[in-house]
């Protein structure tokens, strides 16, 4: 098995479109239409044919709880792995991004957290 697609709730997918793309540096894969919401992914500019991370719409009324539970209680939805934490940091930071952890090692990751504007606690991590 391998993994192809990776959900992350968020509510309003034209706005974690932007942040995911414009910010993060994702870029969008696919964007089907399906009645109310999109069927939206976006991937790694060094890995477009890699996992695709799917912008999922909250309309299961229970993942609206579930996603404010993590969120309030700091833990991170997903994590993405770069290859230099600090760096990442201080161009998210620069870009305006709000983070809950600064990079912070532990173990043999170094990680940082921050907050992707939808919902989402987001970490972002690399192996030292």
């Amino acid at each position: 098995m391998k993994v192809r697609l990776a959900s992350v709730m968020v509510k309003d997918q034209e706005k974690a479109l932007q942040f995911y793309t414009r910010v993060l540096g994702f870029v969008k894969k696919r964007d089907i239409p399906m009645g109310e919401h999109r069927w939206l992914t976006v991937v790694s500019p060094e890995e477009p044919d890699g996992a695709e991370v799917v912008l999922e719409p909250m309309g299961f009324p229970p993942a609206v709880v579930f996603q404010e539970a993590l969120y309030a209680a700091g833990i991170p939805w997903t994590a993405y792995l770069t290859a230099d934490v600090d760096a990442e940091y201080e161009r998210l930071r620069a870009a305006g991004v709000v983070f809950s952890m600064p990079p912070t090692a532990m173990g043999p990751t170094k990680l940082a957290v921050l907050d992707d504007t939808c919902g989402n606690n987001i970490q972002i991590f690399q192996v030292i």
